[in-house]
């Protein structure tokens, strides 16, 4: 996180800079500054705004619309768990459910501790394998309430 708010409008408006050659910048940009931060600071949307001409209820519905676009910090681990429907049925639900009892959160929630972030993700591509979690970046497949207790203890909760 920046020192100060000076330091912010100047790390988003060289991110900015550097993205302003691209033919639609906005997502670059907005990629670019959660990798930078963690997440989207809300002071950033309105220097994201002027320098793509558009206004900061535009930035925020396009940060709104991808789930993937953080409002604030993600959790130390992020766990995302599938729930097309070939994995709901193949007990996803249940998994989904049990995480949340675990962890205390609904989707998109961290836990008190700062340990866990939970969130859904819609078909990881491995229908046969359900259900599927992704632990930061790393997939695993066909996820049992064993497993799954594990991944939850390992990272924390």
């Amino acid at each position: 996180m920046p020192n100060t708010p000076a330091d912010l409008a100047e790390r988003v408006a060289a991110i900015c800079t550097a993205h302003a050659h691209l033919e639609g910048p906005m997502l670059p940009i907005l990629h670019a500054v959660q990798a930078e931060y963690g997440f989207i600071p809300e002071p950033a949307l309105q220097i994201i705004a002027k320098a793509n001409g558009v206004t900061r209820a535009e930035v925020h519905g396009t940060m709104s619309f991808y789930h993937d676009f953080r409002e604030e910090p993600a959790g130390k681990t992020v766990i995302k768990i599938c729930r097309a429907e070939a994995c709901q049925a193949q007990g996803g639900n249940g998994l989904a459910e049990a995480a949340m009892a675990k962890l205390g959160v609904d989707w998109h929630g961290t836990t008190s501790n700062g340990a866990v972030t939970l969130e859904p993700v819609y078909c990881l591509g491995l229908c046969a394998c359900g259900p599927a979690v992704i632990v930061d970046d790393t997939v695993v497949g066909a996820v049992d309430g064993a497993m799954l207790d594990a991944i939850l203890t390992e990272a924390g909760a």
